[in-house]
């Protein structure tokens, strides 16, 4: 019983670095999808449009990293490949939903993501990431 706690322990850590090198891709992808540096206009200029946009895209790959442990194979290293693989997956698809996005909006997206005032346009870049995600999410299961 204590083996099998200690190697549940041993799967949840790994699964937990996998999960936030994951979600740092993801914030660097942030990062060069907006003009500026993200930890400055999130954290010095407290900008509610790049905060809502990372948000969205953080949860998105919470989310997608927790479907594809949840549904994991039974073997530990098919389960961790398949977390990583639909984790880059993900974040690739979100990257092409925003550029969708900036396509067919008037205005470059990225600039709207960092004016100083809320603006629609973040919320709605902020649902189109996290639905991409959910549909990696579908896929998986």
């Amino acid at each position: 019983m204590l083996e099998d706690l200690l190697e549940g322990a041993g799967r949840s850590i790994v699964f937990g670095l996998v999960g936030i090198g994951l979600m740092a891709v993801g914030y660097l992808l942030i990062d060069v999808l907006t003009p500026g540096k993200l930890r400055d206009l999130i954290f010095v200029e407290r900008n509610p449009n790049a905060s809502l946009l990372l948000a969205a895209n953080q949860l998105g790959i919470a989310a997608i990293v927790f479907t594809a442990i949840f549904t994991t194979y039974d073997s530990f290293g098919r389960g961790l490949a398949s977390t990583v693989i639909f984790g880059l997956l993900g974040i690739g698809i979100m990257g092409l939903a925003f550029l969708v996005l900036d396509w067919m909006t008037p205005g470059k997206l990225g600039e709207v993501i960092c004016t100083p005032e809320r603006h629609g346009g973040a919320l709605v870049s902020a649902a189109s990431h996290f639905g991409a995600a959910l549909i990696v999410c579908a896929a998986i299961s």
